[in-house]
């Protein structure tokens, strides 16, 4: 990662074509994180099963600093990776079977939601420079609540007995960690785009003016 400016040398429409080696690299690196976060032991305490891990503060902190399209390549990949059979999701387990267990929802809406924070995340740094770490909070909450939480209950209520009321008020347990996760992810990101703004501050708004001046 670079925090050199650099004059625009590509159309927005050639810089989302071609990924560069940064780019890739910024992929393997996140999608790593995102594979450490879930060895981290968690606690199982919604009765399904389904544990707290930090996996969720490293997809959404992904989708804030890499942008919609990197953030779902490399959540994409860490899930791709273990569905493999690489033992990198949460409790060492890994490949199709993790599909038919509760957790199997959560799984699936990770690379969704880094997509769609990471999207959230241009509109913010396009409008405003104030507050960013709040609307990232905002973002990452909202896109938490919609995507992973209902895809988790969907998830939990096809893949084991329960009804979805009762998957329902199982993942209520995830709220007040998922809640402290964003704040986290928020903080982080913003101290990051302040660090690295080539990441991603700097390329939304080349692509903004690009449009602009079109």
């Amino acid at each position: 990662m670079s925090n050199t400016d650099t004059t625009p040398k590509n159309s927005p429409r050639t810089e989302r074509r071609r990924w560069n080696g940064t780019d890739l690299g910024l992929i393997a690196v996140f999608a790593a994180l995102v594979a450490g976060a879930a060895l981290v032991p968690g606690l199982a305490l919604n009765g399904f099963g389904v544990p707290i891990t930090f996996q969720t503060l490293a997809v959404m902190l992904t989708g804030l600093v890499l942008g919609p399209a990197r953030g779902f390549a490399a959540v994409g990949l860490y899930t791709l990776l273990g569905l493999a059979g690489l033992p990198i999701f949460s409790q060492g387990r890994s490949g199709l079977g993790i599909l038919a267990v509760p957790s199997a929802g959560y799984i699936i809406a990770f690379p969704i939601a880094a997509g769609i924070v990471g999207w959230l995340a241009t509109v913010v740094i396009k409008r405003t420079t104030k507050a960013r770490a709040l609307w990232f909070f905002l973002s990452a909450t909202v896109t938490s609540i919609v995507v992973v939480h209902s895809l988790g209950i969907v998830g939990i209520a096809l893949n084991s007995k329960a009804t979805l009321e009762q998957a329902f008020l199982s993942d209520l347990i995830f709220y007040p960690g998922d809640i402290i996760k964003n704040v986290l992810a928020a903080v982080i990101a913003v101290a990051l785009h302040r660090a690295f703004p080539d990441v991603l501050v700097r390329r939304v708004r080349r692509r903004a003016l690009a449009t602009e001046s079109a």
